[in-house]
């Protein structure tokens, strides 16, 4: 029981518990399958967003680019839809999207690991970079009117069931791409050398370089799997709009990072879950459904959200404090 309490994720589906019985008492509709599934599909791009964002934070990086790095990978396959939609699958469609992504994320690495700039640093530049080059060639015009097949397959659903009202809902086919993507992630990090050898990265670098880990070659693959999710992210975002905008993505940064922080990943590296981003990403979007359904502004979800990172990383902090202190104790024992 002490080990299962010292787990941050336990915390963390604490609060989840406590916020969802809360918003199912001021409004029952919460709780409903029908919002389940909205919910599911509604934050799926950020739940893919946050998989390539642990696998970075875990190894002891950041990167504040893949916002940019979808918004391209989006952009050039909404170019393509509509040149040549009737040519073109949805296989390919994120093949391209996947390969620009990860060329873009490799960018990244190479900056990071051959010039030894701080990642946050590193990517905003990139994304400054990236951001302003897409504006100056596309002038900021939306691109829309995709091919009908494409349209389609953005509203197939797993099991389609039926609200009293006739509303037709089920599992999308967009939160289908976010938990395949869900389960490839926990693999890699829980039963792969690769994985182990991230965590020993992001733990302490000059140890695992010393152990004769290629830290190049986990900086290499840690950005260009953020950039092949996140190209991934651009495709599912013109199957949830139906529309590609330079900006559209602008700002979500933030919001990916909290999730994966709440979740208990620890920005200096080396420590971080699958279940606690899962459950982080859980979280922020319960606190939004359900504050939206309250009728809070989104000025004070943003709040309560910050609230929340503070209480998560304050309570990580101070459990790996206690940690050490009683190991301490121990060993002088």
């Amino acid at each position: 029981m002490k080990r299962i309490l010292d787990r941050h994720e336990i915390y963390v589906l604490i609060a989840i518990i406590v916020f969802s019985s809360l918003f199912s008492i001021i409004n029952p509709r919460f709780l409903s399958l029908e919002n389940f599934f909205d919910l599911l599909k509604g934050y799926s791009l950020m739940g893919i967003f946050t998989l390539g964002m642990l696998i970075v934070i875990v190894s002891g990086g950041i990167d504040l680019s893949f916002t940019a790095i979808a918004t391209i990978c989006g952009y050039v396959n909404a170019l393509l839809l509509i040149s040549y939609g009737e040519e073109l699958n949805l296989f390919i469609i994120f093949l391209i999207a996947a390969g620009i992504g990860a060329a873009l994320g490799m960018v990244n690495a190479v900056i990071i690991h051959k010039f030894d700039i701080a990642p946050i640093i590193s990517t905003i530049a990139t994304s400054n970079i990236f951001f302003g080059l897409l504006m100056f060639i596309s002038g900021g015009k939306w691109l829309q009117g995709f091919p009908l097949w494409f349209e389609d397959f953005a509203k197939i659903k797993m099991q389609t069931l039926y609200s009293p009202e006739g509303t037709p809902y089920g599992l999308s086919i967009v939160s289908v791409i976010f938990l395949m993507l869900l389960v490839i992630t926990a693999l890699i990090l829980k039963y792969t050398t690769l994985g182990r050898s991230i965590y020993a990265m992001g733990g302490d670098k000059i140890s695992a370089k010393r152990a004769g880990i290629n830290v190049f070659g986990i900086h290499v693959f840690v950005y260009s799997f953020m950039g092949l999710v996140a190209g991934i992210g651009g495709v599912v975002q013109l199957l949830l709009v139906n529309a590609s905008a330079p900006n559209s993505l602008v700002g979500k940064e933030l919001d990916v990072i909290a999730a994966v922080v709440i979740g208990g990943a620890n920005l200096a590296g080396g420590v971080g879950t699958i279940l606690g981003t899962l459950l982080g990403v859980i979280l922020i979007a319960i606190m939004g459904n359900g504050l939206t359904l309250m009728r809070v502004p989104s000025i004070y979800i943003n709040i309560i959200i910050g609230f929340l990172i503070l209480i998560s990383i304050g309570a990580s902090t101070y459990r790996r404090k206690k940690t050490k202190r009683q190991r301490i104790i121990t060993e002088n024992n």
